[in-house]
């Protein structure tokens, strides 16, 4: 088992949340490669989207709705500061996530996070576990609370 897969389960467990961790057999990279996987809508997905705040230089983690797209302006209002492109170095060593795998939870620092309110219409919601080939489904509100992110609106 990987470190990051790892890590995942290990803040899910410590959290005491109900979680259904699922290996694939394809990649789950993408919003709609993990939808087709887990057979569930897109916006079910929890997509991990990742900037570098530019005052700060932390990373800043917005979950989004699959089907979303996270708007730059919006979402440097809600982070009270200009974001930019986080490199694949930087996630790497913020969060301890490959670009493809990164997930909620986790992670290897504290990170501020951010929640796209489309995900709490829906009773389970899938996100990446650590690697491109796990993802796991959990009630919204637990991930919410779990990844301690301010639901918010920062979408197009």
């Amino acid at each position: 088992m990987s470190k990051s897969l790892k890590r995942v389960r290990a803040a899910l467990d410590a959290a005491g949340v109900a979680y259904d961790l699922r290996e694939m057999s394809a990649p789950t990279r993408t919003a709609q490669e993990a939808a087709d996987a887990a057979g569930c809508h897109i916006d079910q997905i929890a997509k991990s989207i990742i900037f570098r705040g530019e005052t700060s230089g932390h990373v800043k983690l917005f979950l989004t709705a699959g089907g979303n797209r996270v708007s730059a302006a919006k979402a440097s209002a809600v982070a009270g500061e200009p974001l930019g492109k986080a490199d694949a170095d930087l996630i790497r060593a913020q969060t301890g996530f490959a670009i493809g795998g990164v997930a909620p939870v986790g992670h290897l620092t504290p990170v501020t996070a951010y929640l796209d309110p489309r995900l709490m219409d829906f009773d389970l919601v899938w996100a990446a576990a650590g690697t491109p080939r796990h993802i796991f489904s959990i009630a919204p509100a637990a991930l919410n609370d779990l990844a301690g992110a301010a639901i918010s609106d920062f979408t197009d």
